[in-house]
């Protein structure tokens, strides 16, 4: 009897170890940068594929680490490549290592940004207002692709900017910074880009750029690790078809400023818009 009773227990703990393999979940690595649009879009695209029976952890981590761990192949993807200037030294020592899916936003817009009520309109006015300015270019991530080139700009003098001193810091940081300046109607400049719910929040406006410190307009791109196709086809085929363009994503992007936590506003986002994502699904498989 007692036999038979071990060889009953082994043979349901086959069962259950049997069964919990066959419904362990697929884990999905997205990473992104602490961007408005970037934390909106990969925690709705998270929501989608928990919603396909995937295990999704997103991550966030500074700008080169979010390349290096897609192109390590220790994260799944990225969709928050701004190209071909902002990200373009991350993409040329990476490419060999990635696939690049293509845009899933176009015509994003960067550029030195002000308070609609500072009078000057192009970055060449800029030197001869530094001191309204004191002297400073309140930035975002020392490793991000703006921060790089408004810090070669200042040391070519390009734009007559020379004299600024560039402080990085991070998208946050420069939010705040700017959220100050104009409560109190102080000159501020910043590196800025659309889209962001702080043209939503504030009457701003993007300096004219015609020395291109910046590059002219950019997509955003969704960029995978080798071998994704491969090893998850479904997820694959979501991530370079699923047609982002036609949805607006502003409605997560101010709920996660008011302070919602990203995963929940993405969840909201998707509810508000079903039939919609449930359309663009279909156009999907």
């Amino acid at each position: 009897m007692k036999k038979i009773t071990k060889l009953f227990t082994a043979a349901l703990l086959s069962l259950v170890i049997f069964t919990g393999a066959a419904q362990a979940k697929e884990r999905v690595e997205l990473v992104y940068v602490e961007w408005a649009r970037a934390v909106a879009i990969t925690h709705v695209a998270g929501v989608l594929l928990e919603e396909m029976g995937y295990d999704v952890k997103t991550s966030s981590v500074a700008n080169a680490a979010m390349w290096a761990s897609v192109a390590e192949g220790d994260s799944d993807a990225l969709l928050c490549a701004w190209l071909p200037v902002t990200h373009a030294d991350l993409y040329t020592k990476y490419k060999e290592k990635i696939v690049d899916l293509g845009p899933n936003y176009v015509d994003a817009k960067l550029g030195f940004v002000v308070p609609a009520y500072v009078t000057i309109n192009s970055v060449r006015e800029m030197g001869a207002n530094i001191d309204k300015f004191r002297g400073k270019i309140i930035g975002i991530d020392p490793g991000a692709g703006m921060s790089k080139a408004a810090e070669e700009a200042i040391a070519k003098n390009t734009a007559g900017i020379g004299k600024f001193e560039y402080v990085s810091g991070s998208d946050a940081i420069m939010v705040a910074s700017l959220s100050n300046a104009i409560k109190r109607k102080e000159w501020i400049v910043v590196p800025g880009w659309q889209p962001h719910w702080m043209f939503g929040e504030w009457d701003l406006k993007i300096l004219d750029d015609p020395d291109k410190i910046f590059g002219g307009a950019e997509t955003i791109n969704t960029v995978v690790r080798k071998g994704l196709d491969k090893d998850m086809p479904e997820v694959y085929t979501f991530l370079s078809k699923f047609d982002w363009k036609q949805i607006d994503l502003s409605s997560a992007l101010v709920d996660n400023k008011n302070g919602m936590d990203p995963k929940k506003s993405a969840e909201k986002f998707v509810k508000a818009n079903r039939a919609k994502i449930d359309e663009l699904l279909k156009a999907v498989k």
